[in-house]
């Protein structure tokens, strides 16, 4: 096992995030206050809260809270193939950790939240699959099958993608599915913006649906933008791997907050509303980005994200996009995030179209462009 790196993403928000008043590259939707979610209480939840103790809580997750995640799944998914977790983060550290030693072989998409590649890096050999702004960041199955080895025991994907929004075709997603059968490989799916897709019909299924080797991995924090909850989970159909992810989560959190388990309750008896919400917020969004970046079209390529409330522009210029993001906070208050913490080539960004303040940040993005005209040439 080999040290883990640098975060360098969370390493570059924690020194931001929190000072700067716009963040436009914020990978989660607008959130709600605790006040908000518990009206929404029906009398059962509204009972569960008022008499809550400040206990340990079950390891695998408050039943209850379990049977509702279950519902986001098909009829083969129920409460016991669910295993929660303080977080997404969480998940990925158990899964990899449950599965790779250091005599196997893993594949994953790139680029990605840097734990889907570091922490299976610091247990095996792994290969990345890049995706091409060049191809509409549109994933190439051929890639995967050119990676496979005969010790190749994972594929690590992410769909809707983060940072770039692009989705995979259902046709795509049993190609994968049967690719990894075949070989016998799992597919851990990092599935934290499924139900944000842009069209309905763009929806693909968990994964954990359509293949008996898959692991979904779900969080309240991206589609619900509860992320201070704390709460994610993995569905499975295999409980024996639930289970030594569970062994190594007695490692790490041991079990959830019992408060944010029952927030979490609520939220989901609430998803349509909630859901509804914030895809009101983002078709506003898009539709401000849409006309940002045809004004801005010399100084930007966009690829229209498909799902998820980001995207990855690329600055057309001679001028580093590290710096742009750099002066555009000191000037502006308004954060971005460039490529460089996806180590990444290229010019590219993040943007975050989640938020209600999302217009009041791209105007002041907007006003930095136009006082600095001269400066985007070339």
């Amino acid at each position: 096992m080999t040290p883990l790196p640098l975060f360098k993403l969370e390493d570059y928000l924690s020194t931001r995030e929190f000072k700067a008043p716009y963040m436009l590259c914020a990978s989660d939707v607008e959130t709600h206050s605790m006040k908000d979610i518990l009206a929404m209480a029906d009398k059962d939840c509204q009972n569960l809260w008022d008499e809550l103790t400040l206990d340990y809580t079950e390891p695998y997750g408050l039943p209850l809270l379990l049977e509702e995640i279950a519902k986001l799944y098909g009829s083969d998914i129920t409460s016991e193939n669910i295993l929660s977790f303080a977080g997404a983060e969480e998940g990925i550290y158990c899964a990899c950790h449950a599965l790779l030693n250091s005599d196997d072989h893993a594949i994953v998409v790139t680029p990605c939240y840097q734990s889907l590649e570091s922490i299976p890096s610091s247990l095996c050999e792994v290969s990345k699959v890049q995706l091409s702004h060049k191809e509409n960041w549109d994933l190439d199955i051929g890639k995967i099958k050119a990676a496979i080895r005969p010790n190749t025991k994972l594929l690590l994907i992410n769909y809707p993608h983060n940072p770039t929004g692009a989705l995979i075709t259902r046709e795509q997603q049993k190609e994968i599915a049967e690719l990894a059968r075949q070989h016998n490989l799992w597919v851990f799916s990092d599935e934290v913006y499924r139900l944000l897709e842009l069209q309905l019909e763009d929806r693909l299924p968990p994964f954990a649906d359509i293949y008996e080797k898959a692991l979904s991995l779900g969080v309240m924090s991206k589609a619900f933008g509860l992320a201070g909850l704390r709460v994610g989970w993995i569905a499975s159909k295999d409980k024996d791997i639930l289970k030594s992810m569970s062994d190594m989560k007695h490692y790490l959190s041991i079990c959830n907050s019992a408060p944010s388990e029952v927030l979490s309750l609520i939220t989901l008896r609430n998803k349509e509303k909630i859901l509804n919400r914030n895809h009101g917020i983002m078709r506003d969004n898009i539709e401000l980005l849409d006309g940002f970046f045809a004004d801005y079209e010399s100084l930007f390529e966009w690829v229209r994200p498909k799902g998820g409330c980001i995207g990855f522009p690329k600055l057309k210029s001679k001028t580093s996009v590290y710096d742009f993001a750099e002066d555009l906070l000191s000037e502006k208050g308004v954060v971005t995030l460039p490529n460089t913490v996806y180590d990444f080539d290229g010019n590219h960004f993040r943007m975050g179209f989640g938020r209600k303040n999302m217009p009041e940040a791209l105007n002041l993005m907007k006003d930095f462009l136009n006082s600095r005209h001269n400066q985007w040439e070339g």
